[in-house]
């Protein structure tokens, strides 16, 4: 069996991204074989050599770190071919680069085919739109704090942290040096993954997502009051029985500083009040 066959199992396989790093390990011995093949009298300690010709730095510790780097510049060739192939109209599907890892997802083109087939599967998880506004500050503003992210959207984001905190969309991330050190927070690799992104940098920039929400969409977007979270296959049918997951803190937002009004703000209709109760105690009193 050849390396890009063995890459295309192990890819499929994972349920994570799996890294380069991974893959070099599971196909070293494979990869040796390949390192000694033109020249059967090598030994394995040679694997340790940099691309150069000079000998491998001295202590294990930086062997290893040249053997890991020999290893990926091995295995990266079959990679790339391997992704080249998938890339092709022949194929539904394609390897990508997400969080670190590559892993095969269908290809936009087949978003169709894939929404109606996905339908059927176990609902994803679901947003609130408070939920989703509150995730998109903190994936654009990261590290971020509770309050700078209440002072952007204007209401009080306690409570949604809590619920990406369970959908492990963010996640701790130190604190502030500032008085009262609050809590940083930041996205996780559960978020790139769910969004299929390589890192936080391929993130859209504001004009972009600016550009997406425009007009009809950002009509459709704000016409519902939950947003499902996408993944690689597609978003799902909105309408899809099951699957919605909100928190009840979530609806409980309410606006800064909000002063409660007077259960009657009308002057007129005061006025109206007053002459009436009026006219009632003149005709009570024989007046």
């Amino acid at each position: 069996m050849s390396i890009k066959a063995k890459l295309e199992a192990l890819i499929y396989a994972a349920d994570d991204p799996i890294s380069l790093d991974q893959m070099a390990a599971l196909l070293r011995d494979d990869l040796l074989a390949i390192q000694l093949a033109p020249e059967p009298e090598n030994s394995a300690a040679h694997l340790g050599a940099v691309e150069t010709g000079t000998e491998p730095p001295a202590g294990k510790r930086a062997l290893e770190k040249s053997e890991k780097a020999t290893l990926r510049s091995l295995l990266r060739p079959a990679l790339e071919e391997l992704i080249a192939e998938f890339s092709t109209e022949q194929h539904g599907i394609e390897v990508r680069q997400v969080a670190g890892g590559y892993r095969m997802s269908t290809k936009p083109e087949h978003h169709d085919v894939v929404r109606a087939f996905s339908k059927s599967l176990k609902p994803p998880v679901r947003l609130s739109l408070q939920a989703l506004e509150t995730l998109a500050v903190i994936a654009y503003k990261q590290p971020v704090t509770v309050p700078e992210i209440s002072e952007i959207r204007g209401v009080d984001c306690s409570a949604v942290i809590g619920t990406l905190i369970d959908r492990k969309l963010i996640t701790t991330a130190g604190r502030k040096a500032v008085v009262g050190r609050p809590m940083l927070y930041k996205t996780t690799k559960d978020f790139l993954m769910r969004f299929g992104l390589k890192d936080v940098d391929d993130l859209p920039s504001i004009q972009e997502f600016e550009k997406l929400t425009a007009g009809d969409v950002q009509e459709e977007l704000f016409a519902s009051r939950d947003v499902a979270v996408a993944d690689a296959t597609g978003v799902p049918d909105a309408d899809a029985d099951g699957g919605t997951e909100q928190m009840a803190e979530d609806t409980a937002e309410t606006p800064q500083n909000v002063t409660e009004t007077n259960v009657s703000s009308d002057p007129e209709h005061d006025k109206a009040d007053d002459q009436a109760a009026g006219q009632v105690a003149s005709e009570s009193s024989g007046g």
